[in-house]
């Protein structure tokens, strides 16, 4: 009937408007001219890293072997299939020392479940099973689940990040206030190991500070709070002068601990395969009936095929992908420098992901800014240029507001580096006439 509105959850009213991001990169799909324009804002992989000869073969594989996959084209288990996780054991063993046991196998007394659709699945499937109370975050943050986070009913703790992460001394400042009038308990701390929007890489000593925490908050509130470590990007640190972190598992003996991985960086994002690491009890079986609610699992094909590239060809793709984003970061950083260099205030990032952030002098970067309306309108015969403005990366009651205006985030993961190239020097001469 005309007029009538359905009801909608809390959550549902909060979704009826799009998210600041949500609604930017619509736009900029509507009428994007691939070749013409270019995308910096994209979180998308290098079209040159995805090993599609291998997953071919791997496709192969398991469409021939009916006995080794005999279900890789039928329902999956909510877990996860079980050769996936087997080699996911033996991967994670391999290449991390912290989840590797004395005589080298996979660290004891740890789950591995895979999600429905890819790690941001699991990290949403966390939302829906901890009850809503604070999250902890650093700040700028993962926008996309933070933005879910204020969503689904939880408030955002934000600690503005330094070049190794959250400032314990910071956020220390904070849970004084906190104890001193701030409401809500703190249901979980939520960590980047490398940022996105900042590619920041959280130093081993902040992420022990960060378990630490989680156990003296798990003291004084008398109940389990969670660390959630995103480990998206940890595998393409790519700067040799840059340490990569290293789980603690194997230091949980609480079980606090929960790390979110994935393979859509090194491999393709397409293939949907996510994972998490925690140990035994309720919230992973939560977690569990979570993903069985969504639809069994993630496609048990798409599993296995991944099963076969971690089995066979996984170290020889993980050093050329590394070798390519190292190099891509190296030429940006040379045209940041000839092309903003006298409008740069900060360079983070380059040295781990696909990400630059960027703080500028004096010039502003919000979508109401004449920066962004000048790259992104079309009409010049120019390539219009897409960026993530810093406004929608960090929180927006929080102390980074301000700066934000005059801070965007670039990617260099998808673009080729001649359009990289262009854009870059559109952008210096939209700064140069706008000065």
């Amino acid at each position: 009937m005309a007029g009538l509105t359905t009801p909608l959850s809390a959550y549902g009213l909060a979704s009826a408007e799009p998210s600041p991001v949500n609604r930017m990169m619509a736009g900029v799909a509507a009428d994007f001219r691939p070749g013409v324009d270019v995308n910096l804002g994209v979180g998308y992989v290098n079209e040159d890293t995805i090993p599609r000869e291998l997953i071919v073969q791997a496709t192969g594989e398991v469409v021939a072997a009916t006995d080794r996959y005999p279900l890789a084209l039928n329902y999956g288990g909510p877990h996860g299939t079980a050769r996936l996780i087997e080699s996911l054991r033996r991967y994670l063993a391999s290449h991390d020392s912290g989840y590797r046991d004395v005589v080298g196998g996979f660290v004891g007394g740890r789950e591995i479940i895979v999600g429905a659709n890819g790690a941001t699945s699991l990290l949403v499937s966390l939302a829906r099973v901890l009850a809503p109370g604070l999250v902890i975050t650093g700040d700028p943050s993962y926008y996309i689940y933070t933005s879910y986070l204020r969503r689904s009913g939880f408030q955002i703790l934000s600690i503005p990040e330094d070049a190794q992460g959250i400032p314990p001394e910071a956020l220390a400042e904070r849970l004084v206030s906190l104890s001193n009038g701030e409401s809500g308990a703190i249901r979980f701390i939520y960590a980047m190991v490398v940022g996105n929007p900042t590619s920041t890489v959280l130093s081993q000593e902040r992420i022990r500070q960060l378990l630490d925490l989680a156990y003296q908050l798990s003291a004084s509130q008398g109940e389990a709070v969670p660390l959630v470590l995103d480990r998206a990007y940890v595998d393409l640190v790519h700067d040799p002068e840059l340490a990569r972190p290293t789980s603690l598992a194997a230091d949980d003996p609480k079980g606090l601990l929960y790390e979110v991985g994935t393979v859509s960086k090194i491999l393709a994002p397409g293939l949907r395969i996510g994972y998490l690491v925690g140990a035994p009890g309720a919230t992973m079986r939560a977690l569990v009936q979570c993903t069985s609610d969504l639809g069994f699992s993630a496609p048990p094909f798409n599993q296995e095929i991944v099963s076969w590239l971690l089995d066979n060809h996984i170290d020889a793709q993980l050093e050329r992908v590394v070798a390519e984003y190292r190099q891509k970061a190296l030429r940006v950083r040379e045209w940041l420098q000839r092309y903003l260099g006298g409008e740069l205030h900060e360079v983070r990032g380059g040295g781990a992901g696909f990400y630059y952030y960027l703080t500028l002098a004096h010039a502003r970067t919000d979508e109401a800014s004449a920066f962004f309306r000048a790259l992104t309108t079309p009409g010049d015969g120019l390539p219009r240029v897409f960026y993530l403005p810093g406004e929608h990366c960090v929180d927006p009651d929080g102390a980074l507001r301000g700066e934000a205006r005059r801070q965007l985030r670039l990617s260099y993961g998808f673009e080729g580096l001649d359009q990289i190239e262009r854009a870059l020097e559109r952008m210096g001469r939209v700064l140069e006439a706008q000065s």
